[in-house]
């Protein structure tokens, strides 16, 4: 069994790979001054954006955002694991990676994941035959009335059927000699108080849930007839977590990069229907609320959403959700809400494809729709515009970035016909600490980087022997980001690791930017090192020293503006012992400022 990769190996099969040969074999590319120009795979494009670093060793799609090193890249082209990709590359490249003995605990949870994966495979063939017997009549008259009278699109989704008892899979499973507690664990069958198991799906059309590699990981049964629940659905467990999954993934995502957006619904049904009448870039939510693993997974195959939603009071909730996962992901979303009584299961069947690409077409923006039916409209009563304001002030408090956090406050400012800086200051009364940092001291503000600290680490991304001078000055004291500052001590220590030589280092460029969590402060920096070098290396020790000296400037002012604050409130309340001290404190920083 594949144990662990060594870490100096993984570091020889990089240093060893070429990443513009790797990516030449998958996409043309063409040299463009000191990269490497080409048409993006992971979305559709007519102007080549997808540009490769041969110095740097990394990628990035200016179009998409997609970016990475060697090794990501193989993960995302092919969807195939890290261990999978770096043992690829390998491969490729002569490196002997020793199998080292894998622990009894790792080989446990390595092994109950591979057997829980056969048993979802034998149930999923079990249901379908079970589809296509007599039993089965009742599930194919169902799918047929349904729209769906295909049988290889039943095939192609698995579909299947299970019998309505209480011991069939369960016997199919002892005559296989599967336990009965590995069928457990995999959610198949369940267990009475007294211990007794039974099949955990009966007289139910079963969709088995697939991740995006195809491998069958959980199931959702639909009942044929009345009853309740309508919908049920596996449990989680060591294979299967609903939040990271995205049913018929699997199936659309080659559809999705070719077609550039992804269509989301939320049922099974509806999931299917459209793609048997011809809208094969579409995917479903797995009977939960979108969560922030599935906008990631999205992320991987497209910049682009349009959402389907249920235009009822749900429907509206769940949009506002969204909306905050799809802005905090970088995901650009558009909404459709279709006519009442119409979900797009029934509106397809009834209008055809043609029709819903049509409104798909035309669907607004998730912000524009947002603002406009949902916050509420400008110049209805004050009770109304009051409850729109705050509506409107809950929603954005919720938008970590600072940036979109702005524009929506001057987008809902202009429609709901209020003052923008009073919008702004509710608002920030209405931030958590997570999302809001005040002013009370230096080195803690939002997320939104200053321009001279960005450029300070795209120095030392630039020149990595100019690392350890540019920290002997102790100039991440007086960064005003966390993230930045953050990220200046990894470069430090990755530095201190690599014995300091700027060609074998070691540094990973796309690895220590990508422990940034701000998004779009990761964009900006993988698009800084991507693009020429902007600095004469003649003048680089200058331009390094000045650079400092404007981040102690910038951080002595923020200091004495927050003195100065807190003096005037000492004032008002006249404490003079306080007075006395602040007046100290700005004196000492005068003295160490000069």
């Amino acid at each position: 069994m594949k144990g662990h990769i060594p870490a100096d190996k993984i570091e020889e099969v990089k240093g060893r790979t070429d990443i513009v040969h790797l990516i030449s074999e998958y996409i043309t590319l063409k040299k463009t001054g000191r990269n490497f120009l080409g048409l993006c795979p992971f979305h559709k494009e007519k102007t080549p954006s997808f540009t490769v670093s041969d110095d740097k060793q990394i990628f990035y799609c200016f179009g998409c955002g997609q970016g990475g090193n060697a090794i990501t890249f193989l993960m995302k082209i092919n969807n195939i694991s890290y261990p999978e990709a770096v043992r690829h590359l390998a491969r490729k490249t002569g490196v002997v990676i020793p199998e080292t003995v894998m622990s009894r605990e790792e080989k446990e949870r390595a092994s109950i994941s591979e057997q829980l994966n056969r048993i979802n495979q034998m149930a999923a063939g079990y249901f379908s035959k079970n589809l296509l017997s007599p039993a089965g009549k009742g599930a194919r008259e169902y799918l047929s009335n349904r729209g769906i009278q295909d049988t290889a699109l039943s095939d192609n989704f698995r579909l299947g059927f299970a019998l309505d008892g209480w011991r069939h899979l369960r016997g199919f499973f002892e005559s296989q000699g599967v336990p009965l507690k590995l069928a457990e664990q995999a959610g198949l069958i369940a267990k009475t108080d007294k211990g007794d198991f039974y099949d955990r799906f009966r007289g139910r059309l079963i969709f088995p849930i697939e991740d995006v590699s195809g491998h069958v990981i959980a199931f959702g049964g639909r009942i044929l007839g009345d009853g309740e629940p309508k919908y049920l659905n596996s449990p989680e467990s060591p294979v299967y977590v609903k939040g990271r999954n995205l049913y018929g993934l699997a199936k659309t995502r080659e559809a999705i990069r070719e077609k550039g957006y992804a269509i989301l619904v939320e049922g099974y049904f509806d999931m299917v229907t459209l793609f048997n009448a011809g809208v094969t870039n579409v995917i479903a939510t797995l009977g939960t609320a979108l969560t922030k693993d599935q906008v990631k997974l999205i992320r991987r195959y497209t910049g682009d959403v349009v959402v389907i939603f249920d235009p009822d009071e749900g429907g509206k909730k769940g949009m506002a959700r969204s909306l905050e996962l799809f802005l905090a992901g970088n995901v650009q979303a558009k909404v459709v809400v279709l006519p009442d009584n119409y979900d797009p299961d029934r509106y397809v069947r009834t209008y055809g494809r043609k029709s819903l690409e049509e409104i798909i077409a035309h669907a607004p923006t998730m912000v524009d729709y947002y603002i406009e039916n949902i916050i509420g409209k400008k110049g209805g009563a004050i009770e109304e515009t009051s409850d729109a304001v705050h509506r409107a002030v809950s929603f954005i408090a919720n938008i970590d970035d600072a940036i979109k956090r702005n524009l929506f406050i001057k987008r809902v400012a202009e429609k709901l016909g209020i003052d923008q800086e009073l919008l702004k200051t509710e608002v920030r009364h209405a931030l958590t600490p997570s999302n809001y940092q005040g002013t009370e001291a230096p080195g803690h503000t939002d997320t939104k980087a200053d321009k001279v600290e960005l450029s300070l680490i795209h120095i030392m991304l630039e020149y990595h022997d100019k690392i350890p001078a540019i920290l002997e000055t102790g100039i991440l004291d007086y960064f005003m980001s966390e993230e930045l500052r953050a990220l200046g001590k990894v470069l430090h220590e990755s530095h201190d690791r690599g014995g300091g030589n700027r060609d074998t280092d070691g540094l990973d460029t796309f690895l220590i930017i990508n422990r940034l969590d701000n998004e779009s402060l990761r964009e900006r920096l993988l698009k800084l090192v991507i693009d020429e070098s902007p600095y004469n290396e003649k003048v680089i020790d200058q331009l390094i020293a000045d650079t400092i000296k404007q981040i102690k400037r910038k951080w002595y002012k923020e200091k004495d503006r927050t003195l100065r604050t807190k003096l005037v409130k000492a004032e008002e309340a006249n404490d003079w012992d306080q007075c006395i001290y602040l007046l100290r404190e700005r004196e000492k920083e005068r003295l160490l400022r000069e």
